[in-house]
């Protein structure tokens, strides 16, 4: 746990941070005695949504016929 003064924290906030990251706790104090805490906000993890792209594209008849240019490949 690392717990710093209000103006220490201004002078040293990207070490603050890094040490947050990591999962340190730092708490901040200021004159008065109110007390803050650093956490990491992680980004939400967006959840796939089966379906979600339905009509949106359109499969042309003739999709799987060999193509002429690699006729000679096949």
């Amino acid at each position: 746990m690392s717990q710093v003064a209000y103006k220490e924290a201004q002078a040293n906030l990207d070490k603050l941070m890094n040490q947050a990251a990591e999962g340190q706790e730092v708490i901040i104090t200021a004159e008065d005695g109110l007390q803050v805490q650093l956490v990491v906000i992680k980004p939400a993890r967006r959840v796939p949504q089966i379906g979600c792209a339905r009509g949106e594209v359109e499969i042309l008849d003739g999709f799987d016929d060999p193509l002429d240019e690699f006729e000679e490949y096949m």
